[in-house]
């Protein structure tokens, strides 16, 4: 399966806010400038995490983007759904009733092993995405980077701390 770098955008920047104050809001250029990431680009992910209730928008001069609900309420697979959509990574198309040595439609009345393989695959992949949340991830970031992403949020200008 081979997802959009657009997901890898998503998920680093709900991280990124988790470490915001909760009614702090986050410009997108602070959110692009983190990462080194082209603002208009990640203009369209963030508005997608808007739609799907991943995080909520605030416009005017003192808006920004901030989680929508606690970290621990949000799943990784919220946000890949949030960018990629709900639809299957695998789409059986039935080639075993096409071609040559074609099986009738009568004898394909379930699945074959080939969609059963990839649908339990999937449903794999989702389940330990939606066991996963935004604060697994914060959990997992050492010290020294978790404190970067909040003095970096107070002051994207300022000098940021030393790696430890």
């Amino acid at each position: 399966m081979k997802l959009s770098q657009g997901v890898e955008w998503a998920v680093h920047c709900c991280v990124l806010l988790a470490h915001a104050d909760e009614q702090e809001t986050v410009p997108r250029t602070t959110l692009a400038g983190y990462y080194g990431l082209p603002v208009a680009y990640l203009a369209k992910h963030l508005k997608s995490l808007v739609q799907a209730g991943v995080l909520t928008a605030t416009s005017g001069p003192r808006g920004g983007f901030r989680l929508a609900r606690p970290a621990g309420r949000i799943t990784v697979l919220d946000v890949v759904e949030a960018i990629e959509g709900t639809a299957p990574s695998f789409v059986c198309t039935e080639i075993r009733q096409r071609g040559a040595c074609a099986i009738p439609a009568a004898r394909c009345a379930g699945p074959c092993g080939v969609a059963r393989v990839m649908d339990d695959a999937d449903r794999a992949w989702r389940d330990s995405l939606r066991r996963t949340t935004v604060a697994d991830l914060v959990d997992r970031l050492p010290a020294d980077l978790r404190e970067r992403a909040r003095a970096w949020l107070r002051d994207p200008s300022a000098p940021l701390p030393a790696f430890r």
